[in-house]
Parts: structure tokens; sequence; C-alpha cells
């Protein structure tokens, strides 16, 4: 058994939840750390006086329990393991190997008094029939990989690198919890990275839409690498490849917008990319067109198309986005007039607007990053996040911050 490393956020979060009569559903890309979540939240029950007894922990993709393969036999199962007295916890791991499980999750709920948590590595776990079903009878926690913060106590690193350093890897290997056992060896993380990977396209997207097609996958999720922060739509995606030749428009309109949205909604559900719309800050609406999509680790860009230093601009927003939403934020694109806010983020009483740029040195650079900002009319807090360092830290009242002090924060 590894050594478990303790997530103190999301953890905190199941214990947030615990004895409240909602299904418990931690959701994120494979390997993100959901099953040694579940040890630690199983762990913290052990420790805190609930009964050996009282606890069914099951990992269903173990062979121990080929047999649970439909809602029955699981519902049969367990039921016999669940005891006469006091409340039980049940915890199952990658769900989704259970056909029809939301039917005995739904009936363990009325018939006994239990307590459940569950993990799935992909959204099909909150599918349509699901939602349906339990509605309004769920939580979701989404799991995401390691922050800075968690990736700076998970690795050991020598007293003499400098925090800098520290990021440089972090922006090159992403926060993927597994890579620690490969001390930093690039190619031996590469191809660790690349297994992830391509279980995650695999099972996770070609097995459950069989119509789809790999070779087209791969090269859309190139161009989304290649073009993360920037301003997408299918549409326009659909013409570089029918330019190249990758997908037969027919005589009907736009066949490969179509086609690319769907791939793209494809990569939605099996939390590789995370779409984020635009919000007109003025008109206080959001705009139906046009939206970018971030990654869910640097780690899987890089391998993809390798380490570039040139992006670093775009990859420090990919991760303050990230870190946004770990924060609880809902995270939008702010249109200001004909200008841009790099995130809008809302939660329900606080607002951030936030710009992010490789160095606010330059008067061209300081001047475009702080226009769109001194347009919003409203009081929130304003703040540019960079990697300049004890730079002036105030442009009239707009907050200039060094990104890894943000990050660490």
């Amino acid at each position: 058994m590894t050594k478990l490393i303790n997530r103190p956020e999301y953890l905190k979060q199941l214990i947030q939840h615990k004895d409240v009569d909602l299904v418990k559903i931690v959701t994120g890309i494979r390997r993100c750390g959901k099953s040694s979540l579940l040890d630690l939240f199983h762990q913290y029950l052990s420790e805190n006086g609930v009964a050996d007894a009282n606890i069914i922990h099951i990992n269903l993709e173990s062979l121990r329990y080929r047999n649970l393969s439909n809602y029955l036999a699981f519902y049969d199962y367990v039921s016999e393991h669940i005891p006469k007295d006091g409340k039980t916890y049940l915890i199952f791991d990658e769900l989704q190997a259970v056909e029809h499980w939301e039917k005995a999750i739904e009936s363990f709920r009325l018939d006994f008094d239990v307590d459940i948590y569950i993990t799935g590595s992909n959204a099909y776990l909150l599918s349509t029939e699901f939602s349906t079903l339990l509605s309004g009878r769920y939580v979701e926690i989404r799991m995401l990989p390691l922050s800075f913060k968690e990736f700076l106590t998970f690795y050991e690193f020598a007293p003499s690198v400098t925090v800098e350093e520290k990021f440089q890897r972090y922006l090159q290997f992403g926060g993927l919890p597994i890579l620690r056992e490969y001390q930093f060896n690039e190619a031996r993380i590469n191809q660790a990275l690349e297994g992830i990977y391509s279980t995650v396209v695999l099972r996770d997207i070609l097995q459950r839409n069989n119509q789809a097609n790999q070779g087209m996958l791969q090269k859309i999720m190139l161009f989304l690498c290649s073009n993360i922060g920037s301003i997408t739509s299918p549409n326009s995606i659909g013409n570089v490849l029918s330019n190249e030749g990758d997908i037969q428009t027919g005589k009907g309109k736009n066949i490969a917008g179509k086609t690319v949205d769907k791939y793209i909604s494809m990569l939605h559900s099996a939390f590789i990319f995370y779409p984020v719309d635009r919000y007109d800050v003025k008109g206080k609406q959001l705009l139906k067109t046009l939206r970018k999509n971030y990654i869910i680790d640097m780690g899987f860009r890089n391998m993809l198309l390798g380490y570039r230093d040139a992006d670093r601009g775009h990859i420090i927003e990919n991760i303050v986005f990230l870190e946004l939403i770990r924060r609880d934020y809902r995270v939008y694109i702010g249109k200001v007039g004909e200008t841009e806010v790099d995130f809008v983020a809302e939660k329900p009483n606080d607002k951030l607007y936030i710009q992010v740029t490789e160095s606010m040195q330059s008067t061209e650079t300081r001047e475009r990053e702080l226009r769109p900002l001194r347009m919003i009319p409203d009081n929130y807090e304003k703040i540019i996040l960079s990697m300049d360092r004890n730079y002036i830290n105030s442009y009239d009242g707009i907050k200039s911050l060094y990104l890894i002090d943000w990050l660490l924060s």
C-alpha cells in the first residue's frame, strides 16, 4: 500500500457533507487522486470511532467483484453486508463498472440507514438518466490534479531549488499525483502521461461513443492544446480541419462545425477540457458565442505538443483558471466593450476581475492589460497576475501581484 498523501481541501469537503442525506459523487479525470481521497475518508471514519463493520468500501475495478456487474447482483451483495445497527458508510470506487448502478444507489438510500460516497472517472456518472433518478439528491465534488501549493508538499526538493524552479517543473509536468513516483524523469513521466491519456481517450471517450473516430478526436485535441486561452468556435476549428482535408464537408451547411462540436463535448465529458463562456461585463449577460477551452492538466498538453517556453503566457493563464475553479469560483471570460478581461470570477457574494500576463515591464503590455480593467465601472477587486517580482504593486487601485505568491496565498 503506498503511503496516502493528504489532500486536506477535498477531505474537508467530504467531512462537511458527512451524514447529509445526499449521495456524494467525486468526479474528475483518471488518476487525479479520487480513490486515494476515498481511502483518506475511510481512514478518517475509522479514526473517528466508526466500526469496521459499518464501513463497506468496494473498488469495482477489482476482479474480486467481477460478478457485481449489474445492479441487482450489486444490490444483493451490499445489502447482505449492511449491519442491522447504526449508520453504515458505503464507499464505492469506479462505480461505472456496474450497469444501472444508479438504481441500486437509490434503493440503498431508501432501504437502509446509509451515507453514500462514490467515484467515477468521467461525467457519464452524471449522465442524464442518473441525474433524473437522483435529481436534487446528490452533491458533486469535482477533483482536480494538484494545485501548485499541493505540488510543493507532494514532492521532495533539494534545499537549493528555488520556488521559481519548482514552478517551472509544475508548468512542465503538471499536477497528476502519480508522477511523484518518477522524480521528474521526463521520459518516464511522458510515458506515464501517455498511458493515462490513452486510457481516457480509449475507455472514457471512444468506448462510450462508438461512432467516434480516434484520429479525428486526436486532431481536435491537438488543436485545442495549441490554442489554449484563445477564443475558438467549432466552426472555425471545422474550417481549419476541412482545409486540411480532415473533415469532409457535404453540401449541407457546416457539417464540420457540428462534428467538431460533438467531439469537443466528448472531451468536456471526460474532464480533459473545461469550457469557459464569455460574459458581457457592461450588459451583465452571458454571450452565446465563442468560448475558450482550458486543459485539465499541463502535463497532458506538454506530452502531446512538447514543452515550449514561448507558450508561457497561455500556460500560466490556464493555471490561473484551474486555481480559480479550485477556489470555488464560477469563471467567465469578460467582454468589456471591444476589449477583454481574461477572467471574471464570481462567488455568491464576491467577484474578481483578473488579467494574466507574463510580464508588465513594457509600457505597451501594461497599457493593454490595464485598459479593460479601467473600463469596468464597478468596485469589485481588479487584479493583474504576472511573473514580475516586487514591481509596482498597484496602478490606480488595480492590484498587481506576483503569480507565485497568489497561487500560494
